[in-house]
């Protein structure tokens, strides 16, 4: 009777220490998204606070320019507002794209290539791009170690009960992998 009451002891421990272990993990992964994904909404956010200053410096040079500035204006609204990782997605590729037609229509103005704010502005915007490239390959490897953790025993028995499912890819759409065509008959 002792031996079996210590192999069920023994049973219980090792088995309450996996599922202790598991909920951890599982919570720490969780955690792990959420801070990676915040990341990106704070790169995102800091590229829409740059483009009205970079828009009216533009504005300054090539008054004209107002259906590139609109495209760009609606682009950043439509950025401020999406929800899900999806919806971020797809605004941050349009917006990207709306920002390539806008450097485009710069090209042509060569006093404002030389404008010291121009070049902060780019500056800025340069270095806020490169934060979101790096921010984005975070938040999807811990969304790949969170997805495949998962789909592992115990987790994928444990993960349900805890409201944790897979986590969504921060994608390129496949549209702004495509060169930009720009007509600048000015």
């Amino acid at each position: 009777m002792k031996g079996f009451l210590a192999v069920f002891l023994a049973v219980f421990l090792i088995c309450g220490g996996v599922l202790f272990s598991s909920y951890n993990t599982l919570i720490g992964l969780k955690h792990d998204v959420q801070e990676k994904a915040a990341a990106i909404d704070s790169q995102l956010q800091r590229r829409s606070d740059l483009i009205p200053n970079l828009v009216t410096t533009v504005k300054a040079f090539a008054k004209h320019e107002t259906d590139v500035f609109k495209s760009v204006t609606d682009a950043r609204e439509r950025m401020m507002a999406a929800g899900s990782m999806s919806e971020k997605s797809a605004a941050s590729a349009e917006l990207s794209s709306s920002l390539s037609r806008l450097l485009a229509v710069a090209e042509s103005y060569p006093e404002l290539k030389s404008d010291k704010v121009y070049v902060g502005l780019m500056d800025e915007l340069s270095g806020t791009e490169n934060r979101i490239a790096y921010a984005r390959d975070q938040y999807n490897a811990r969304v790949k170690a969170l997805n495949q953790t998962i789909e592992k025993i115990p987790y994928v028995m444990l993960a349900p009960s805890m409201n944790i499912h897979p986590a969504e890819y921060f994608r390129v759409e496949e549209e702004s992998k495509k060169n930009v065509k720009v007509d600048l008959d000015l």
